[in-house]
């Protein structure tokens, strides 16, 4: 009898998953609660993998000798409970790729910057040339392509919830970049919570590999005492000169990354993403692409060249001066705290959806500071309302992205910036973040 898999959610990993099972010889049955999407279904059956959707069969999952789950199925999810009870090990599609790939992995958490960074390191590798594939919370499916392609490489950008479904898995190079608060309702509302979620991405690490890690962010020095790493550390910093192999700001404001005896320096205005929090994502993927001994002069020239990805601070259109900006996949307060941070005019805000528990008091000072207006954008803006009110003096509710669009135009002026920067997820009015974004561009361009 052949081991039974069964995968639940039938996305871009689960798919992914399903192909790599049945190319290993198991017994392969995906089950979807919701409707899977026509490209998914055609790439089973093009596999003749058995599958369902809009249920879950229990009679045809609990039978199952293992269960890779979607990260975003919570562990309350009483079907996972059952399994659970049953003794049934759930794991990951990152734990269950890694089980047959011996290439590197560059893997790379953090509450934000972490797609930014995972994009930029893989740039970094694949132009000097490196067989690397882009995998994790972006990209393709890191199973589809273990099953399919043939690297020496991965990158992967790894989300908390991608993490707390792994266990043997293991990080040639692990990047934390920062914690803060964020998902905390998958968390049961305990910080601490997620912050050991976030420490998993060095388990099973050994003095072989390496660890990249942020100085300044405190959460990350106090915790590591709790959470021993095996690892040797990277340290990098914009606050204070580091001694050793480590990445800082010097005296003249310069990028310092100074790993295998050679140094790169970079002046921060060569750097093709401006702004503070992308200063750390560039420290963090010239230490990695180092440690793999890119070329130091391969790394100078990616950090200088590089294209940041759709929805991420991203320039739309500049109409009667007014600059439009889309940064949707900002999903938390401390995204959002980022986008503020780089603005330079004044700005009509465009935030609101489904709220995860935030706390909005970080962006009080930014947003006394440099916001003129605000548009929420979401079935529920009470919290934002009840937060900013009396801090701007506009504050407007819009139910599309057409109509957010609208307002700030009306309410905008020559040399002021519109920023669609939510600090919530879109799951209220949009399917998903990039929806938001598309949306948000497509009405901007309509204008």
């Amino acid at each position: 009898m052949n081991k039974r898999i069964v995968i639940l959610g039938s996305g871009e990993s689960g798919v992914g998953a399903a192909v790599l099972a049945q190319a290993k010889g198991f017994d392969v049955f995906v089950s979807d609660k919701g409707a899977i999407k026509e490209k998914y279904k055609k790439q089973l059956n093009e596999y003749n993998i058995p599958f369902e959707e809009l249920q879950h069969t229990e009679e045809k999952i609990l039978n199952a000798d293992e269960i890779i789950k979607s990260p975003g199925i919570p562990d309350k999810v009483e079907l996972i409970k059952k399994l659970r009870a049953k003794n049934i090990p759930v794991i990951s599609e990152i734990e269950f790729a890694g089980r047959y790939t011996s290439a590197k992995k560059i893997c790379i958490t953090g509450s934000n910057g972490k797609t930014t960074t995972t994009l930029l390191t893989h740039h970094i590798l694949s132009k000097a040339g490196y067989n690397v594939g882009l995998g994790g919370n972006v990209g393709k499916s890191f199973a589809m392509q273990v099953a399919k392609e043939n690297y020496d490489y991965y990158v992967l950008e790894l989300s908390s919830f991608q993490l707390d479904d792994m266990f043997d898995f293991k990080a040639d190079v692990a990047v934390l970049l920062n914690i803060t608060p964020d998902h905390l309702d998958r968390y049961d509302y305990k910080f601490e919570n997620y912050v050991d979620s976030k420490f998993r991405v060095v388990q099973n690490q050994t003095t072989e590999d390496a660890f990249i890690y942020c100085t300044d962010d405190v959460v990350i020095t106090e915790h590591m005492e709790k959470h021993p790493v095996g690892g040797k550390l990277y340290p990098f910093s914009i606050k204070k000169q580091l001694d050793g192999e480590a990445a800082y700001l010097n005296e003249k404001n310069e990028l310092i990354i100074n790993i295998n005896q050679t140094q790169i320096n970079m002046t921060i205005e060569q750097l093709a993403l401006q702004g503070k929090h992308n200063v750390y994502n560039a420290m963090a993927a010239g230490i990695a692409s180092r440690i793999v001994e890119v070329r130091k002069d391969a790394v100078r020239e990616s950090l200088t060249d590089f294209v940041n990805a759709e929805h991420r601070l991203e320039f739309v259109a500049t109409i009667n001066g007014i600059e439009f900006i889309n940064d949707s996949k900002a999903t938390n307060v401390n995204s959002a705290w980022y986008a503020l941070e780089t603005m330079d005019k004044p700005v009509v805000w465009i935030a609101g959806g489904t709220d995860k528990g935030n706390d909005y008091t970080q962006l009080l000072d930014l947003v006394k500071g440099k916001v003129k207006a605000i548009v929420c954008l979401g079935l529920d803006n009470q919290k934002l309302i009840e937060t900013f009110g009396s801090l701007v003096e506009t504050i407007v509710e819009a139910k599309t992205a057409k109509e957010a669009v609208a307002l700030s135009y009306q309410i905008g002026k020559k040399g002021d910036a519109v920023l669609l920067s939510p600090a919530c997820a879109s799951f209220d009015l949009f399917e998903n973040y990039e929806d938001r974004g598309m949306q948000f561009k497509g009405a901007v361009r309509a204008l």
